[in-house]
C-alpha cells in the first residue's frame, strides 16, 4: 500500500512541480499514473522512490513513512525508472547479482529466481554480455529483473512497456496482474492510454502538478458524456483543466 499525504514539491522557491497531491493505493490492484508531459507524474514516482524530497508532506509505504525511515521504506519496493541506461559496464549477470547484494538475497535463492526472471523474458543467453552491448528493450528487461529479484510487495514503474517488443511487453503486463492479484501494490505511468486502459484498476491523471482524476474507468464514465472513449475523456478533463 502506498499513502500519499499532501504532498507538494517546489523548484525556485514558487515553481510547483507537484501541489497538495493525496492518493491512497491499495494492495491488490494495479493503479495508473496518467497526465500530459510536463504534468508532474515523473517527479512524483521519484518522490515516492525518495530519489527527490518532497518540499512539504509525508509518503508511506506499507505504513512506513519515507521522512521517518527512508532506508526501511526502500526495502519495501522495486522501481523501475523512465531510462535503463545505467551500470553499462556490467553484464547482465554482474548488474542481477549486485542488485541480489543490495537487498541481502540468499545464493540459493537468487540463482533461482535469475533463472525463472531470464527464461520469462528470453534473456538466459545474453546474461553474460555487457548491458553497454543490449538494445534499449533487453536493458529495460534487465533492470525490470534486477528490481524485483528481492520479491517486493510494491512495485513502481515508470513507463515500463517503452522499448519493449510485444512479446516482452505482453510478459510484463501479465507479471503486473499476477503481482496484483497476490494481494501486492504496482503502481505504474504510461502516456499509452489504451494500454491504461486495459491494465488498470484505477488511475490518476495529474495535469500541472494537481489531482483532476481519481478512481476507477467506470466512475470517470459517469463524469464525462455518455459514449465516450478513455481517449476522448482523458482529453477533456485535462482540457477542462487548462481552461
Amino acid at each position: 500500500m502506498i499513502s500519499i499525504e499532501n504532498i507538494t514539491k517546489t523548484y525556485n522557491g514558487s515553481n510547483k512541480a507537484v501541489d497538495n497531491l493525496n492518493l491512497e493505493i491499495q494492495d491488490g490492484e494495479i493503479f495508473g499514473l496518467l497526465g500530459p508531459n510536463g504534468a508532474g507524474k515523473s517527479t512524483t514516482i521519484k518522490m515516492i522512490t525518495g530519489v527527490v524530497q518532497p518540499t512539504i508532506g509525508d509518503i508511506k509505504i506499507n505504513g512506513i513513512s519515507i521522512n521517518d525511515n527512508p532506508v526501511k521504506v526502500k526495502e519495501q519496493f522495486g522501481y523501475v525508472p523512465d531510462s535503463p541506461d545505467m551500470f553499462l559496464r556490467l553484464t547482465g549477470i554482474e548488474y542481477l547479482n549486485f542488485m541480489g547484494d543490495v537487498y541481502n538475497v540468499e545464493e540459493s535463492e537468487r540463482k533461482i529466481r535469475i533463472t525463472e526472471l531470464s527464461k520469462r523474458f528470453g534473456m538466459d543467453e545474453a546474461l553474460g554480455d555487457k548491458i553497454q552491448a543490449y538494445s534499449h528493450g533487453m536493458r529495460q528487461k534487465v533492470i525490470v529483473m534486477g528490481v524485483i529479484l528481492h520479491k517486493p510487495k510494491v512495485w513502481i514503474l515508470d513507463e515500463p512497456l517503452t522499448g519493449l517488443d510485444p512479446k516482452s511487453a505482453f510478459i510484463l503486463k501479465e507479471m503486473m496482474r499476477e503481482h496484483a492479484d497476490a494481494g501486492n501494490t504496482v503502481l505504474f505511468s504510461t502516456h499509452v492510454l489504451e494500454v491504461a486502459e486495459k491494465l488498470c484498476d484505477k488511475v490518476a491523471i495529474i495535469n500541472k502538478g494537481q489531482l483532476i482524476y481519481n478512481g476507477t474507468l467506470e466512475n470517470m464514465k459517469e463524469k464525462c458524456k455518455e459514449n465516450e472513449s478513455f481517449e476522448e475523456m482523458f482529453l477533456e478533463l485535462t482540457n477542462n483543466e487548462e481552461a
